[in-house]
């Protein structure tokens, strides 16, 4: 085994004094050439004390903490020099192995720079293998690879490989099994995965980015996969009404937010028939049974951007990888008489027309089918008439706006619990949000009045207001500045909203018209996570806290949260 033998120690030279040239040394010379004898005599019990020093490839370690003992230790070749490995549950370190000075000279003690790999920040570890080509299996073992994932600026995840050589089976071996052991300690890390890819989405890119940069990484860290390529809408809603979850650890959808929005659907509808609910009315819904993965590949990618600050599928992949787990507020949307889907954030009037007239230009570009039915729309503004009753959240939420919380105390005055608060009027939008919904035209998020899993929902009422001060209020998003500041935008911390179109009996033949060109007639849009729904009836939207794990972090823990999307 590599390191057994006894380390190789450079011979030591000795300085003479020179002779005069041409002749004998002098007298005075040869006494200094004694004294030098009698204290290199003197000190060379000393001497190996003082060649440890110098040769020490580690420093002295301090007491070891729970999860410090080291559990092996050996030498590895790290980029190209002889290291000194540690190999702890919590940390693998290493420090080169540093020879003695050069000069021989006592004075100079060479320091060894020890390096540290935290565990829980390593998501594989392969033997490294020399192959010939055309080979798949066996060739000459030359040591350990272990995969890490590094964090880099913007909220950016990166794989990172580091080499530790060494020839010898064996100690590969041994290393190589308690590497895996430690790393399959690690909870909520999935091992299987059920994955869904909708190939229309955005750009039809959806397929490449699976294939290309997301399967490699699942590959590496060994997780097991079963991949449907969606071919219709609700595909993957049908798919996972018969699928059996327990032989997986979590799924992963690869597209936009509609496509997620499906997904995550599914995945609480199956919750509900295995739990054995009434589909048509659940008020109280069981948690769904796995978490949920997002990989961006879609046009605004909301969701994306507020679990990881970003849109890049690698990123994605490493947060569903290392297990990243973070418990999510749903939305429930519902008639009287049947529930409709579940959901994080939806749009009724301006924001759930515009969806339905692009929804009716399929044939177009992504980005010239948004900008077309954004542009048409805000030329054929209207207010939608209805009634807006909602549930004010009896406990007072952190990071409230100023105009919320004035709102929210007018409220309390003559407030008993459970005392639902009517709006009736023209409202040109009608927001209903229970996550920030973060993305690059909302730097602070399109309700940054609620978080993630704070068991609230935002309530943003747009009163009828003129298109001047309406197109004012949209450009606040793109801002830092407080979009809700103006007379004719009301904001509310909700537990539930009851949403009731006026329903409609003579319309002129031009309202007719417009109406028709964006829904079916005597339906009303719901724009509910980028996803088209359409109905007539009051809709009634309940918070239900926690009821989702998705894989991702809380972006009120990251440095930055900038993103980059396309959203109108």
């Amino acid at each position: 085994m590599l390191g057994a033998a006894a380390p190789f120690v450079r011979p030591r030279t000795r300085a003479w004094p020179e002779r005069p040239a041409g002749g004998r040394a002098s007298r005075e010379q040869r006494a200094q050439a004694g004294a030098a004898g009698a204290a290199r005599a003197g000190s060379s019990a000393a001497a190996p004390e003082e060649r440890r020093r110098r040769v020490a490839p580690l420093a002295a370690a301090p007491p070891a903490e729970a999860g410090e003992e080291p559990l092996l230790r050996g030498i590895f070749e790290i980029s190209k020099r002889s290291c000194d490995v540690v190999l702890s549950a919590r940390r693998l370190r290493w420090s080169p192995i540093l020879p003695e000075s050069p000069t021989g000279d006592s004075n100079v003690v060479l320091q060894a720079q020890e390096e540290i790999i935290e565990m829980k920040d390593v998501f594989s570890v392969k033997l490294k293998r020399r192959r010939f080509v055309g080979k798949i299996k066996g060739g000459t073992l030359l040591g350990i690879t272990i995969f890490k994932c590094l964090n880099k600026e913007d909220n950016k995840l990166t794989d990172c490989a580091i080499h530790f050589n060494n020839l010898s089976e064996d100690h590969c071996y041994l290393w190589f099994k308690h590497l895996k052991e430690i790393l399959n300690g690690f909870q909520n890390r999935p091992k299987s995965l059920k994955v869904f890819v909708n190939p229309s989405s955005h750009k039809r890119e959806a397929t490449h980015v699976y294939y290309e940069k997301v399967a490699p990484l699942f590959k590496l860290a060994d997780i097991k996969t079963d991949v449907t390529v969606t071919e219709y809408e609700g595909h993957a809603l049908s798919v996972l009404k018969e699928c059996e979850l327990q032989a997986f650890d979590g799924v992963v959808c690869v597209g936009g937010d509609g496509s997620i929005s499906e997904v995550a659907h599914g995945l609480l509808l199956k919750a509900q028939i295995d739990a054995g609910k009434d589909t048509d009315y659940i008020p109280t819904p069981v948690i769904a049974p796995v978490p949920l993965g997002v990989i961006p590949a879609g046009t605004t990618n909301v969701l994306a951007h507020t679990l990881y600050g970003i849109k890049h599928a690698v990123t994605a992949t490493l947060h569903i990888i290392m297990g990243h787990i973070q418990p999510v507020d749903v939305c429930s949307f519902s008639t009287p008489s049947k529930l409709l889907r579940f959901g994080f954030s939806a749009m009724f009037g301006f924001g759930a027309r515009t969806l339905a007239l692009a929804e009716k230009h399929r044939w177009m570009p992504s980005n010239q089918r948004k900008d077309f039915a954004f542009i048409k729309t805000l030329a054929d503004l209207k207010p939608e008439e209805c009634e807006v009753s909602f549930l004010p959240l009896q406990i007072p939420q952190e990071d409230s706006h100023e105009n919320d919380i004035k709102k929210k105390d007018k409220i309390k005055k003559n407030c008993s619990k459970d005392q639902w608060h009517k709006i009736h009027g023209h409202f040109l939008n009608v927001s209903i949000m229970a996550i920030p919904c973060l993305c690059s035209m909302a730097p602070r998020g399109l309700a940054p009045n609620t978080r993630l899993n704070n068991g609230s929902m935002a309530l943003i009422v747009v009163q009828n207001t003129s298109r001047t001060e309406f197109v004012k209020h949209l450009k606040r998003y793109t801002s830092v500045k407080n979009q809700f500041n103006f007379p004719f935008v009301e904001t509310y911390t909700v537990q539930e909203v009851k949403v009731q179109p006026r329903i409609k009996s003579v319309l002129d033949a031009k309202e007719n018209a417009y109406l028709n060109a964006a829904s079916t007639e005597g339906n009303h849009p719901w724009n509910i996570d980028g996803d088209l729904m359409e109905e007539a009836s009051e809709v009634h939207v309940r918070v239900h806290p926690r009821l989702m794990n998705l894989y991702g972090v809380n972006t009120d823990d990251l440095e930055s949260s900038q993103a980059t999307c396309n959203c109108i």
